[in-house]
């Protein structure tokens, strides 16, 4: 004869609020956007002091991208809202800033429309795969955002012309990784969609 055995309890999924630290600075970013854009155009690209409070906002804006994807993982906080919004305000800051250094003739435009195509057209595979699986960043990934920050931070800063000249360089081995990661997420989404 054997025992009766109380039924498991189901397993009870927290619920996430929607207003959190990770979302907040998410929401902050965006909001850094507009801000760090009326920086570029109050320096038309020739006043020191609004060009260096640009790479400011720019910079910590990029920082809030970082940290708020460490606290939604560290303690739990991702959303939906924040799976969405966190690429937008990552495209709206990157984009903003690629365009503008194009505008007052900082950087090549088939630069900006490279990195540009190349951005939206991952963010679309992302999506196209969902139901898949998903497309993780990878180290070449986060090597390239890495590059992206670091040059547009190095053309917004009134550099000496000496160190000026090291700007296009680091937005050379930007616009190759961010090639190279772009075949290599393409690959992973055809994996994904491949029937088994």
């Amino acid at each position: 004869m054997t025992e009766a055995t109380e039924p498991k309890p189901a397993r009870v999924v927290p619920v996430v609020p929607v207003l959190n630290a990770a979302n907040a600075l998410t929401a902050l970013r965006l909001v850094l956007v507009p801000v760090f854009g009326a920086s570029v155009v109050l320096s038309g690209m020739s006043h020191a002091g609004w060009r260096m409070a640009a790479c400011l906002i720019f910079a910590v804006a990029s920082v809030t991208d970082l940290v708020d994807g460490w606290i939604a993982r560290r303690f739990g906080l991702i959303t939906s809202v924040g799976k969405v919004a966190d690429p937008i305000a990552d495209k709206a800051l990157t984009g903003a800033a690629l365009v503008l250094l194009s505008w007052y003739d900082q950087l090549p435009w088939w630069v900006t429309a490279l990195i540009l195509v190349r951005e939206l057209g991952i963010t679309g595979l992302r999506f196209w795969v969902i139901r898949h699986g998903v497309i993780a960043a990878s180290r070449g990934g986060k090597a390239k955002t890495a590059l992206q920050i670091l040059a547009i931070a190095w053309y917004l800063w009134p550099m000496p012309a000496a160190l000026a000249t090291v700007g296009p360089w680091i937005m050379a081995a930007a616009v190759v990784v961010t090639v190279l990661t772009g075949f290599d997420y393409i690959a992973q989404a055809l994996r994904l969609r491949r029937p088994n």
